[in-house]
């Protein structure tokens, strides 16, 4: 396992440790693990409840957590290794690499049919997959639409095909609007996943084992658990009521999101939502992407990955939700331009994600300051829980008063 020495500090995290204990009280949370780094130190560790409530067992650091889009960190880097290598570069078009997203036809506005399409203006390149502004969808969030019916008819979430059927799945249908023109949560992180094979002659996960796993010794971190390990896997949950994520309630749901999920091998290696993970694994990562002394990818990088890269005055737009003002997107994850009411503050210039069953991980260039929480309950990405310990991080770290301001 990962050094998790806490380094002697100042900070009080006490309330923080509280709120999470209330989350777990309040039968919202079954257990919630915590870590926060200023630079690559460790000065808070903290693992609150259960990883399996019925059986009693208490959480620990050395659990196995379902990463879900957290997945998708991994992702970049890997893009952005090759990238580094020289073997792509962010505005190269795709279908340099992958001929079957070439061509593409774009969804005209109001469109109410999968055929009732324009030519796109432009390729989708590297750099709008990183930041999904390439007209992908998912095919989860929008039912009833066209985009909707058309990726699951063609299964092209399908767990049980390889990334190269994704691609081929993908082929015929038309984008959601034209590449770099606005932003979607889509399937483009798995298709990064797919370009890695093409460009590195390698499968996925051997990739990401020999460039990022095994470099930051990151041995917990796998597509599937092993038998002998599979106890160390944190138990899943569904929330009482998926429309009050604060209504008290959970129920259990381990074969979520499909039978033996994580527990068996499956031919879709999805870099945007297929790895296990702990904390000290997540820990190793996210010290490798802060300054302070080795890291996984170069300074500029880096300052790239942080940056912005959707159009000006364009913001991230869950659909159903409407755009988050304030929320741009860099190349892995949401920029905070402008925080939100329920943002600290002082988190302008963080760069953040995480997953659907609640793991969250964020980086403050600003502020040195960096920081994970992971649960495991079903739609728990952005949950009021992370951002209730979040805003607790930036008060015991920069003093209530820092906190409150830029």
């Amino acid at each position: 396992m990962q050094d998790l020495a806490v380094k002697a500090n100042p900070h009080d995290f006490s309330a923080t440790h509280a709120a999470m204990r209330r989350w777990v009280d309040g039968n919202i949370l079954a257990g919630v693990s915590s870590a926060v780094l200023v630079g690559r130190d460790i000065v808070d560790l903290h693992c609150e409840g259960w990883a399996d409530k019925e059986a009693g067992v208490a959480l620990r650091p050395d659990h196995l957590f379902r990463a879900f889009s957290s997945t998708k960190l991994i992702t970049s880097c890997a893009t952005l290794l090759l990238v580094e290598d020289g073997r792509i570069a962010l505005d190269d078009p795709i279908e340099r690499y992958i001929a079957q997203l070439g061509n593409r036809q774009v969804l005209k506005p109001g469109a109410t049919r999968l055929d009732d399409t324009e030519p796109a203006r432009a390729s989708i390149t590297v750099r709008h997959l990183l930041s999904h502004s390439a007209g992908l969808s998912y095919g989860i969030f929008d039912p009833g639409t066209p985009m909707f019916k058309g990726y699951n008819a063609r299964k092209v979430r399908n767990q049980d095909t390889p990334l190269s059927d994704m691609i081929d799945a993908l082929a015929d249908l038309p984008l959601s609007f034209h590449p770099g023109t606005s932003w979607e949560y889509s399937v483009a992180t798995d298709v990064l996943s797919r370009l890695v094979e093409v460009v590195s002659g390698q499968a996925f996960d051997v990739f990401i084992g020999q460039r990022i796993l095994g470099p930051l010794g990151m041995a917990d971190t796998t597509f599937v658990v092993p038998p002998d390990q599979q106890h160390r896997l944190v138990a899943y949950y569904a929330g009482a009521d998926v429309l009050d994520p604060l209504k008290p309630g959970l129920t259990r749901t381990d074969d979520a999101p499909y039978p033996q999920a994580y527990r068996r091998p499956f031919a879709r290696l999805s870099g945007g939502g297929g790895l296990v993970t702990s904390l000290p694994d997540m820990i190793a990562l996210i010290r490798a992407l802060v300054p302070g002394g080795p890291t996984l990818l170069k300074p500029e990088t880096l300052a790239a990955m942080m940056t912005n890269q959707l159009p000006e005055g364009q913001w991230i737009n869950f659909l159903g939700q409407g755009q988050i003002r304030g929320k741009g997107f860099g190349l892995s994850g949401a920029v905070t331009l402008a925080p939100s009411s329920i943002d600290p503050p002082a988190s302008l210039g963080e760069l953040q994600w995480g997953g659907i069953a609640g793991t969250h991980w964020w980086i403050s260039p600003r502020h040195n300051l960096a920081g994970l929480v992971m649960a495991q309950r079903q739609m728990a990405f952005w949950h009021p829980f992370s951002f209730d310990l979040k805003r607790r991080v930036y008060e015991a770290v920069l003093g209530a008063g820092a906190a409150r301001g830029a």
